[in-house]
């Protein structure tokens, strides 16, 4: 399943040059994770009832086009791999200014933390589907976690 938002951009979320600032689009990109995990059931009440949330290792942004001040954004998310048990994910937005045209692309690496424990885990089985309809990125992989013994 292909997924996208629109967003109308904000005067804040702008530099003094009237272009978008760079933290905006990661900014938009993790609004857009948040709604998707929403929508696929697993909301930040689930997280909370859980006791678990989403924690980044890496996040790469490349800067293609400009998006000028009032300028309408759309960002999709896809996901690029996912390990065996769905603890670590690297997922991909793409942001398009209102021109359609592809103005940043964001990569993420991300993991399940316990917020007692203070270490990774793997979801509950309530989120075991949570990525099951994201549309794949063409180079996907399946992410293997090492050992630690």
């Amino acid at each position: 399943m292909s997924y996208k938002v629109t967003f109308a951009t904000k005067w804040s979320d702008f530099d003094p040059n009237r272009h978008l600032r760079h933290t905006a689009y990661n900014e938009y990109a993790a609004e857009v994770r948040v709604r998707y995990f929403s929508e696929q059931n697993f909301s930040i009440h689930e997280f909370t009832k859980h006791n678990i949330g989403p924690i980044l290792f890496t996040e790469e942004t490349s800067f293609r086009k400009e998006i000028h001040l009032g300028e309408n954004i759309s960002v999709n998310m896809k996901l690029a791999g996912l390990s065996e048990n769905n603890e670590r994910w690297k997922l991909v937005h793409e942001v398009f200014n209102e021109a359609g045209k592809l103005s940043a692309i964001i990569k993420v690496y991300g993991a399940w933390i316990d917020l007692t424990k203070r270490k990774l885990t793997a979801p509950p089985l309530a989120a075991n589907k949570l990525f099951l309809n994201a549309e794949k990125t063409t180079d996907y992989e399946d992410l293997v976690l090492k050992s630690t013994s």
